[in-house]
């Protein structure tokens, strides 16, 4: 007898764009090997390396999206991947690059897992919100409501322009600072506004 539900084949039900956007987790995880490769070797090649990657994965976050409008393939699963990637490439792996380049006070800390929060919080809403923005039947969003998590990639620019300098580690920008006997490196607020923007209710046009 036959099962009334049919089976769900995880390879079959992918499509194009999904593999691009799978590629971007690739990406970000990459970024992330690096970033941890740099605390342990102090070889800066491996920021310019985690860097590069988030690049990657910005390359394919944009094509993923481009791909399923050509194709007019688009499903949720394909939605929820690209979340899940952007969470990796945009929100944990810029914040695991700042704290291998020498924001590890316990104040950055908590403003790196501030920034991740709100980027997984902007993921979230957009999720929930993107048919209610979407430009008829086309389903292409009309505008953003705050800024899209893979702006963050200006901050892994940042940081690999400070290892450029070497001024990375003890030789962060504008130095360190204590407050209740933890350290704040205030290099890391730069952090801290890019995810306010993130869950702000600005409106970005989408190009």
């Amino acid at each position: 007898m036959n099962s009334p539900h049919k089976r769900f084949s995880m390879i079959r039900e992918f499509h194009l764009a999904d593999w691009f956007t799978l590629g971007n987790a690739v990406c970000g995880v990459g970024a992330l090997f690096s970033a941890m490769t740099f605390l342990e070797t102090a070889d800066r090649r491996h920021i310019y390396f985690a860097a590069a990657l988030v690049l990657a994965a910005l390359i394919f976050d944009i094509f993923d999206g481009r791909i399923a409008r050509w194709r007019q393939k688009s499903s949720a699963m394909g939605r929820e991947l690209d979340s899940l990637a952007d969470v990796i490439s945009f929100g944990v792996a810029p914040a695991i690059i700042a704290y291998a380049c020498g924001m590890q006070g316990l104040w950055d800390r908590i403003v790196l897992g501030y920034f991740v929060a709100c980027g997984v919080s902007r993921l979230a809403r957009y999720n929930v919100t993107a048919e209610s923005l979407s430009d008829g039947p086309s389903g292409k969003v009309k505008y953003f409501e705050g800024t899209p998590i893979p702006t963050s990639i200006v901050l892994v620019a940042l940081m690999a322009l400070a290892a450029a300098m070497n001024a990375v580690r003890a030789d962060l920008w504008f130095g360190k600072l204590l407050i209740g006997g933890f350290t704040l490196h205030p290099l890391v607020l730069l952090f801290a506004v890019s995810g306010s923007l993130m869950i702000s209710r600005i409106r970005i046009p989408k190009l």
